[in-house]
Order: C-alpha cells, then structure tokens, then sequence
C-alpha cells in the first residue's frame, strides 16, 4: 500500500504542475491587470485627472512586477511556492496571499466536509431504501427527490431561498456566519446555533446535489448485485433477506461509490462555492469572483491551484479506499493491497 502511495503521488505531481500552468495563463488572458483597477479608484474615488491616475497606474504595474512578461511571473510564483512557501502577495487585501486563503479555506473545507458526510450517508441510505422497495411509492419519492436534486441549478435554489428569507422572514443578516452579538464571543453552544442558522442553506444545497448522485448510483448497482449469483446463494443458505442485503450486496455495490471519492471534494466545494457567492457569505467562492474581477491575479492563481490539489487528493484517497475495499485492485500487475 505504501509503494502504492508513493507512485500515486509521484505521478500527481507533473498533472499539478501542468494544471498550475494552464490555470496561470488563463488567469492572464483576460485584458487588463490590477493597474487598471488602481487607475479607476483614482480616477472615481480620487477625483484625479486621467494622466495623473494613469501615471501611477504605471509607476503601480511596474513596481509591482506586473509588466514583466507573463513566463517571468509564472515563473516568480511558482518559484516563490517551491521554495519559500511563498503564494505571492495579495495586491488587493495588501497581505500575503498565504493569509488570505488561511483565512477562507477553512471554513470552505468545513462545510464541503459537512456536506460530503450528509449526501453521503442520506445518499447512499436512500438508495438502498429505493433498491430495496423498487417500484414502490417509497422509490417513486425519493426518486423524484433525487431528479430535482440533479436538475435544478445550485445558484436558482439559492436565489429561491434568499428572496424567501428577506422578503417573507425579513432576515438581514445573510452574508456572514454569526449574527453581530456572536462577531467577537468566545464559542459556545448559543454561538454554535447561531452559525448553524446562517449557513444551513449553503449546506443545504450542497447536500442536495451530492446525495442525489449518491442515491442514483446506488439505488442501480445494488440493483444488479441483488440479482448476482453469489446473492442468490446467501438466499439459498438460509440467510435473512437483512442479512443478505447489508452484508453481502451492499459492500459490492459501493465501489462506485469509492470510485466517486475522488472528486467529491472538488464537487462539494464548486457546490459551496455557487451558493456562498450567492450567500456573499466570506469563503472561497466570493474571494475567486471578487479577485478575478479586480485582477488580484495571485489571489485567483492560489486558490484554483488548492482546488486543484484537492481533485488530486481527492483522487488518491479514493484509489487507496478501493484497494483496500477490493484486493482484486491491481498496481502494476501487483496487489495494491
């Protein structure tokens, strides 16, 4: 398992690198850098004249390394991460670039963990319930749950739920994840509820999409591997049709579900990420649209290279679950496991 370990990293660490490249350039192509949006505070907030703010747009972009060409800052960047630790400095918080994602990414990998746990177990808890009473108005439910699940757009049930909660409950506070008495207080369990009303949509949602597949990809294998042979024996030998389910064709029908493990995470996070831009709520999501907006190009660059390396993770944690689910999984003509 551990050789197997090391040849899973081995071989995520040039996709890392061509994904690093990639996510850079496009970043880039987009006309326009930060200095550009320097020019524009001067020029709106500043009452500056057009030379004036275009001249310190200039003396900004270069001092700032931005008009050195675009290999140059590829290669400052992700020199200054190799070697430093370094992501780069935010232009737009003015602070590291490292402290800006301290201080999102966790709350964004909390609640993409919170909701990968809820799809998975109502997911795959539904799906046996679906295979298991097939055709009947049991299945014909949750089906229809999960097709709304699959179809309707994350961001339209998010808008659905802001109108409801402003226009219909006058909430006001929408867009942080305590109420303003809670801003500063020590944790506790009126603190824990208190942030429990203000993020149980975005969780909600989240949830939603993700047991929906859960629950469809389940609900079809177990399906098939009710009818295997090897099930039809447990039958024959006595077994309890209990017994035969959970212990028998429920194990085997969850390798795909393994399988999907791998990009779950990214999934879930895309998934927070829609509503919590909807939300406005301070995680990772409003911080790439806000940095890609403004041209805080390292901010952007950083943030898509976690969610790269969350994919990535994501995939070799799935791959070591499956060997260890199945010793039938070969590497290299050996046993994984």
């Amino acid at each position: 398992m551990f050789r197997f370990l090391l040849v899973r990293i081995a071989s995520a660490i040039p996709v890392l690198f061509v994904l690093s490249v990639v996510t850079f350039a496009i970043i880039q192509a987009p006309p326009g850098d930060y200095s550009d949006y320097v020019r524009s505070q001067l020029i709106n907030q500043g009452g500056a004249s057009f030379e004036k703010a275009d001249a310190q747009a200039r003396a900004y972009k270069i001092a700032h390394g931005l008009d050195k060409p675009l290999p140059l800052q590829y290669v400052n960047w992700i020199t200054g991460i190799v070697t430093r630790g370094d992501f780069g400095h935010s232009l737009f918080y003015n602070k590291p670039v490292a402290d800006v994602v301290g201080e999102r990414l966790p709350r964004t990998l909390a609640l993409a963990l919170v909701c990968h746990i809820l799809a998975s177990v109502i997911g795959i808890t539904f799906g046996v319930l679906a295979a298991t009473r097939q055709y009947s108005w049991v299945d014909s439910v949750l089906s229809g749950i999960s097709f709304l699940g699959m179809t309707v757009p994350r961001f339209l049930m998010a808008l659905i739920i802001v109108y409801i909660l402003v226009f219909h409950f006058n909430v006001t506070e929408i867009n942080s994840f305590h109420s303003a008495r809670y801003g500063g207080a020590p944790w506790s369990w009126g603190k824990f509820v208190d942030l429990v009303k203000h993020v149980w949509p975005v969780i909600a949602i989240a949830t939603l999409g993700g047991l929906a597949y859960n629950m469809r990809v389940m609900r079809g294998n177990l399906l098939d591997t009710l009818n295997a042979q090897y099930v039809e024996t447990a039958r024959a030998k006595g077994l309890s049709e209990r017994t035969v389910i959970m212990r028998h064709a429920v194990p085997n029908a969850l390798h795909p579900l393994v399988m999907y493990q791998g990009v779950v995470l990214p999934y879930m996070l895309t998934g927070e990420i829609e509503t919590a831009i909807i939300f406005a709520l301070p995680t990772v999501g409003p911080a790439i649209v806000g940095s890609m907006w403004i041209g805080d190009v390292y901010v952007t660059a950083t943030f898509m290279l976690v969610l790269s390396v969350t994919l990535i993770v994501g995939n070799i944690i799935a791959d070591m679950l499956l060997a260890a689910l199945d010793p039938r999984v070969r590497l290299g003509g050996g046993t994984a496991a």
